[in-house]
């Protein structure tokens, strides 16, 4: 088999697995709804006033999909490896001509359709309950499926250091809450200490986050984010490719 049968084998049996599993379909998809619907209200209940949600409501657009594009990769490739690694199915694969990139490979293919389909969810249910006025910029399919790209990559080392399934959940929210609000995504940069900074320009998520904001909101330049997006993808990816057991 060449690689590119190898992985679409493997894609597939990721695919069906997901599929199988109504109670991840539900929530994956409907997530977007309850995002929109709880800080949606939130976000125009005093857009004047004092308050974290005094921005436009258009503002948090970047924020929520960097939601979708943060939690779904980062837990459900995490909690693959992990499942993977308690029932020996890496030593399994190891007897098999698949790859660890292409297993890796595969996985972020299938984990970057969810994220597009639930984006394109919260996209909708973003128009139909607020009055948020926003551009439906191309440049929002390279953002959402290279900042899955992203969090895979990171998922798949969390999924080698935890030890169980439980360790990477609770990894991955230690990562990701903090990431979240300091991110510019919910929190403008301005209500932040100074010193924070140079901490912000080190999350992967703020390159997401700036970028969709300058895409969709501002109309400013947004090739430089994408750019440096693509680059820690690319570099997350080998690490979590190279981090998979062969045995465990």
């Amino acid at each position: 088999m060449s690689t590119l049968a190898r992985t679409r084998a493997e894609f597939v049996a990721a695919w069906n697995s997901f599929v199988r599993r109504r109670t991840a379909v539900f929530f994956t998809f409907f997530f977007p709804v309850i995002l929109i619907v709880i800080f949606g209200a939130l976000v125009t209940t005093d857009p004047t006033g004092g308050g974290l949600f005094t921005e436009p409501p258009e503002y948090y657009l970047a924020g929520y999909l960097a939601v979708v594009v943060l939690f779904t990769p980062l837990s459900r490739v995490g909690s693959t490896v992990a499942r993977h690694r308690e029932g020996n199915r890496f030593e399994k694969l190891a007897t098999t001509p698949l790859r660890r990139i292409e297993w890796l490979l595969a996985h972020t293919l299938v984990n970057a359709i969810l994220v597009g389909i639930a984006s394109a969810i919260l996209l909708v249910v973003l128009w139909l309950l607020t009055d948020a006025t926003f551009a439906l910029s191309p440049a929002l399919v390279p953002f959402v499926l290279i900042g899955s790209a992203v969090f895979c990559g990171i998922g798949a080392l969390l999924g080698r250091v935890a030890d169980s399934q439980d360790g990477v959940i609770a990894a991955a929210n230690t990562i990701a809450l903090p990431m979240l609000f300091l991110a510019e995504t919910f929190v403008p940069p301005e209500l932040l200490p100074g010193w924070m900074g140079p901490v912000i320009d080190l999350l992967p998520l703020t390159y997401f986050s700036r970028g969709v904001r300058e895409a969709t909101v501002a109309g400013g330049p947004w090739l430089a984010d994408l750019a440096i997006l693509s680059g820690l993808a690319i570099a997350f990816f080998l690490l979590g490719a190279y981090a998979l057991p062969r045995t465990d």
